[in-house]
């Protein structure tokens, strides 16, 4: 069984031959940034999976994840991977492929201005 540590490990291991990768505290745990965009997040129990719209779709059919809600607003693509759903490290390598190759039709978030 996977816990938050060793898969923030990993996934900064399968992302360091990227370049234009950072690291962010968000969401209650470390979001790893790719260009600039939101891509996977590790939290205290589950991965934050940024995969588009329909993607999401197929995999909440496969009941393999659930929707993420924020602020009460449903986050379209957006999906929650409990730690228990990840059998081993070929299906976290596979969310992982997931975020990677929706990550260039995702939108960046607008930058916040420092006053």
């Amino acid at each position: 069984m996977f816990n938050s540590s060793t898969l923030t490990n990993i996934i900064r291991e399968a992302l360091s031959i990227l370049p234009n990768i950072d690291e962010k505290r968000m969401f209650g745990g470390t979001c790893f940034m790719v260009d600039d965009k939101m891509c996977i997040c590790v939290s205290k129990h589950h991965l934050l999976c940024r995969i588009g719209e329909e993607r999401a779709v197929v995999e909440l059919e496969n009941d393999t994840c659930r929707q993420m809600i924020h602020g009460g607003r449903l986050m379209k693509d957006y999906v929650y991977v409990d730690f228990e759903n990840l059998r081993d490290l070929k299906h976290l390598n596979r969310w992982i492929d997931l975020c990677l190759d929706y990550n260039p039709q995702a939108k960046a978030s607008k930058k916040q201005s420092s006053i």
